[in-house]
């Protein structure tokens, strides 16, 4: 296509949103002329199916749950007053209790005041969290963000000694839906014993967010942490960022948590309207059915051209991929749904991946996020009339251009500017595109199956090693392969899994297992 005809396609295919302060051009994408029309009636189902989650229709049909994360922006729109409230309570005791810990009358015992957050979470529960405290915190922030998301000891380690001297000034917000998800729960009992350690009792530095009556919430009372905020079975957690998940810590952080509702409002206003070529949200979806064949036969490669939106890709990882890989759709019809999501920054990936993007396996297609206004001053010229940000966009159309002329595509996201209600923009924007893609290929984007079967396997797994730590601690001094041991404790048809449970057990102090190693692997003799 030539110069003047891809300017035409772009004027054609620009959805420029001034009132949100955003635009998608979707002119690299190669879908046909007709592909809009024909998938007009799709897409306003998908419309009407949003539009009653929005009122409270039961639209996680497994749990028979409501969908409600566009409430937490405007509870005016929950489908009960006594919801409505409740969102409204929250913000204001989230707002509350961070103006009293910024003030010094919360406090801890052993310190003047809080300097620093630990997030203890996973998930939805801590990837929203960073992605905001990387895109919006700086050093005048009220606290400092650390975060606890994985049940990795080294990495545990590694960010108490990040904290270092000021854990007496450190206060934790633990975040759990149920109380009982494994990697949050060993996360708060390794932060209680790193306090313990230090003679400081764990209660007065912790706060609750779970849900009403959980373990957590249970724990909370008994043991008289400082607060807890709720979390409701209507809100995912990959869909929690702008409710007491993610208010929460960005709140003590000192981020502007208004902003961000804010913002989070006015997109799900703008992608409300049911135009598709005027919703950018319905853009996004409709892009990724053409791109993946309504299949996911795609990748979908996410480029925000801005530091401060590195973890976005990461965010976005759980909000695709959690949502629309799926095994089944709503009839129960075997479909294996999905789009899988990578992603770094620009220019960062011209020096990477960029180069298999532009000549190898074309199996993706790019997002690139642009952000107009580079910083905050006036920038110094790193060539003559050229500043960085010049080059930076410089490079964005670069690498846009050279993907399209090797027959890759893409589309580009702009924003004027990245504050918070950018950030809110982008959350809401996303998750809207999400559900509309969930519609248009007839899948639940609201519950995740698979992620409970992997819990539930990991469960095995450590009921398994009980039997193992207890068979060689009750025939101490005798040495045992990975098959005999499993025929022992009557689990021969799990010998593989004796076998990896061993190799750890004995590579860790903790358990007291003892490795005498054989010819091979399989000759290893493990003793108690």
């Amino acid at each position: 296509m030539d110069a003047r005809a891809l300017w035409n396609r772009y004027k054609a295919c620009l959805c420029d949103c001034p009132k949100v302060g955003l635009s998608v051009d979707y002119s690299r994408m190669d879908f046909p002329d007709n592909f809009f029309e024909s998938m007009g009636p799709a897409i306003g189902e998908a419309f009407k199916e949003m539009a009653a989650l929005e009122k409270g229709a039961i639209a996680n049909p497994d749990e028979k749950r409501m969908v409600g994360h566009y409430w937490l922006r405007a509870p005016e729109l929950a489908p009960q007053p006594e919801l409505a409230k409740a969102i409204k309570d929250a913000l204001a005791a989230i707002k509350k209790f961070a103006k009293a810990v910024h003030a010094g009358k919360i406090k801890p015992p052993k310190a003047p005041r809080f300097k620093n957050v630990l997030v203890i979470g996973i998930g939805g529960s801590a990837l929203g969290p960073q992605f905001v405290s990387k895109a919006l915190g700086g050093p005048k922030d009220r606290m400092r963000a650390f975060f606890f998301d994985n049940t990795d000891p080294d990495g545990i380690d590694h960010t108490l000694s990040q904290i270092g001297a000021d854990l007496k000034a450190t206060l934790c917000v633990v975040i759990s839906k149920s109380g009982g998800t494994p990697e949050t729960r060993n996360g708060m009992l390794e932060a209680k014993a790193a306090f313990e350690r230090a003679k400081l009792p764990f209660a007065k530095h912790a706060v609750a967010v779970t849900g009403e009556g959980s373990k957590m919430d249970l724990v909370a009372v008994d043991e008289g942490w400082l607060a807890r905020f709720p979390m409701w079975d209507w809100v995912g957690g990959r869909t929690s960022e702008l409710a007491a998940v993610g208010l929460l810590p960005a709140a003590l952080q000192g981020l502007d948590i208004d902003g961000m509702l804010r913002g989070a409002k006015a997109m799900d206003e703008a992608t409300r309207v049911a135009d598709a070529r005027a919703n950018p949200a319905a853009i996004l979806a409709l892009m990724w059915h053409h791109a993946g064949g309504g299949k996911g036969a795609k990748d979908m490669v996410i480029l925000p051209y801005k530091d401060r939106l590195e973890l976005f890709s990461k965010y976005l990882q759980q909000l695709v991929m959690e949502s629309l890989g799926k095994e089944r759709d709503l009839q129960g019809n075997v479909v294996h749904q999905g789009i899988a999501v990578y992603g770094n920054k620009g220019s960062t990936d011209q020096h990477a991946y960029v180069q298999q993007l532009r000549d190898g396996v074309p199996n993706f297609f790019a997002t690139f996020i642009e952000v107009l206004r580079d910083r905050g001053a006036r920038s110094i010229q790193v060539e003559d009339g050229v500043t960085s940000g010049d080059f930076l966009s410089g490079f964005l159309q670069g690498t846009r251009r050279a993907l399209y002329e090797n027959g890759r595509q893409s589309m580009t996201l702009t924003v004027d500017k990245l504050d918070a209600q950018t950030v809110g923009k982008l959350i809401a924007l996303y998750e809207r595109a999400v559900g509309l893609y969930a519609s248009l290929v007839g899948i639940n984007a609201y519950h995740q199956p698979g992620v409970e079967a992997g819990k539930k396997a990991a469960g095995a797994v450590i009921d398994l090693q009980r039997k193992i730590v207890a068979h060689l601690h009750a025939h101490k001094n005798k040495g045992f392969t990975s098959e005999e041991l499993a025929i022992a404790i009557g689990a021969g048809e799990q010998t593989e899994s004796v076998h990896l449970i061993l190799r750890h057990l004995a590579a860790n102090p903790d358990h007291k297992i003892k490795a005498k190693p054989g010819k091979t692997p399989f000759e290893t003799k493990y003793a108690g």
